[in-house]
């Protein structure tokens, strides 16, 4: 059963929150997928969806399935757009994809308020300000 199956361990692979832009009265924030393997991956599939607690109430956010296809190796793409009004949730992204006909998946999970000033770091491959799940184990 499930201890058949072989244990694909996800490394070098992250989901980084990125602060895109700013200006006095915005900020924007997108999600990236960041490829720091020397293996491109294939048929990568990622969904996303926030839940928590917002004002005394249960919040669940749609599901959102995102096929990216191939991302190069040592490059980045980008999932989605983030709004912050959904940093006081947890944020989940499931990421699934290839290597030579290998399935791998894993689970990141930006936990309520993680995404503040005090945990920007700079990005790998992007190259900007933003909270990185992952990397290089």
């Amino acid at each position: 059963m499930k201890k058949d199956l072989p244990l694909n361990i996800v490394e070098d692979i992250s989901i980084a929150i990125v602060l895109e832009s700013e200006s006095p009265t915005s900020k924007i924030w997108n999600v990236y997928l960041i490829n720091e393997k020397s293996a491109a991956l294939a048929n990568v599939l990622v969904s996303s969806k926030g839940y928590g607690d917002k004002d005394g109430k249960k919040v669940k956010t749609t599901t959102l399935r995102h096929f990216i296809g191939d991302v190069a190796a040592h490059s980045t793409q980008k999932i989605e757009a983030i709004d912050i009004q959904v940093f006081g949730l947890t944020n989940e992204y499931w990421l699934s994809y290839y290597i030579d006909g290998v399935i791998y998946d894993k689970k990141y999970i930006f936990l309520p308020d993680s995404i503040v000033d005090e945990n920007l770091i700079k990005i790998p491959l992007v190259n900007k300000p933003g909270v990185m799940i992952g990397g290089t184990n």
